[in-house]
């Protein structure tokens, strides 16, 4: 299992040593990000096996603190540092990357945790990346509604990203204020005090850090972490949807109605996070005991790969659209 510790953790080490001595560890860090993991997930190297890892508990703990860690290094570094002009943007989007697809993949796996400490760690997590809101739109109704009309963050087919990213986040935060709401009927504060707050605690963290480009930071490198969260569930669920019954209500959530990826690399680096049926199937099984099984619907590329494919919509139609076709066909 060291190879998800290795995988995990060793972007917040070279991002953090990059945002610590500048120079060309700006650029190693981007192409650490890229690159890197394309070729490392190209090796001849087995699957990771499904297993109950006793390292499961802890390692996302750690990562959290790399979170946190990272965050604190990089805007200074970005905001103050000697970094200038595309080495600044280059460590900018490495940076941004991390947080996208290994710190939301950890804060992810933590607020499915069954303890109320690690669930509001993973919450925090969101909260310093301003995306509080996705904790409660993940829980309360992503995972009741995937693949179907009720939920924003399940991608109809022939969307294109650019159009669904609006929807998404605007939909996930009044669906899930909604559904916070509809919980306490009426009675005490919705999570939602918390996440705002944190989310301006954490503009004023900036602010103390580098001043107003330290806020401009920030602002710059959520963002960027925001789309690339939106780009795993535009990917996660494209064009699949779950049927409607006789008695009016919605069949299960089943394999067919998720991609996933085989890659090792990624996989590790993401928490699993590309074994997605089993996840939806499964919501609290720990990352490291996701199974992928051969009949689930995948991708024909690596995760991070297909999220750049949908950047390009007339691209990702064309790559996607007949597997979601012969997705259809062969669950009818």
């Amino acid at each position: 299992m060291y190879r998800y510790i290795l995988a995990s953790l060793s972007p917040y080490a070279v991002l953090g040593t990059a945002c610590l001595l500048g120079g060309g560890w700006a650029w190693g860090a981007l192409i650490w990000m890229t690159v890197y993991v394309a070729v490392m997930d190209k090796l001849p190297v087995r699957p990771l096996a499904a297993t109950d890892w006793a390292g499961a508990q802890a390692l996302p703990v750690v990562l959290a603190g790399a979170h946190f860690a990272l965050l604190a290094l990089a805007i200074p570094a970005l905001a103050q540092g000697a970094l200038s002009g595309l080495k600044a943007v280059a460590l900018g989007v490495a940076v941004a990357l991390c947080f996208g697809q290994v710190s939301n993949s950890n804060a992810h796996e933590l607020i499915h945790r069954g303890d109320r400490w690690q669930h509001w760690l993973g919450a925090a997590i969101y909260v310093s990346l301003l995306f509080g809101h996705h904790t409660s739109a993940h829980m309360r109704v992503h995972h009741l509604w995937v693949a179907t009309p009720r939920d924003p963050n399940s991608a109809r087919f022939g969307q294109g990203f650019w159009a669904f990213l609006p929807r998404a986040w605007i939909g996930s935060f009044r669906a899930g204020l909604a559904a916070e709401r509809a919980l306490r009927k009426g009675r005490g504060a919705t999570p939602y005090r918390a996440y705002l707050a944190g989310a301006a605690a954490m503009l004023a963290a900036a602010w103390l850090l580098a001043g107003g480009r330290g806020v401009l930071v920030l602002l710059l490198l959520a963002g960027y972490a925001q789309i690339q969260l939106l780009l795993a569930d535009y990917i996660q669920h494209y064009g699949l949807r779950r049927e409607t019954l006789a008695n009016g209500k919605y069949e299960p959530a089943r394999a067919h109605h998720s991609w996933n990826a085989p890659h090792w690399y990624s996989s590790a680096m993401m928490l699993n996070a590309p074994r997605h049926s089993d996840h939806h199937q499964y919501p609290a099984r720990d990352f490291a005991a996701l199974r992928l099984d051969p009949g689930m619907p995948q991708w024909p590329y690596a995760m991070p790969i297909m999220a750049v494919l949908a950047t390009v919509p007339p691209f990702w139609r064309r790559v996607m659209d007949p597997r979601v076709h012969e997705v259809t066909e062969n669950c009818e």
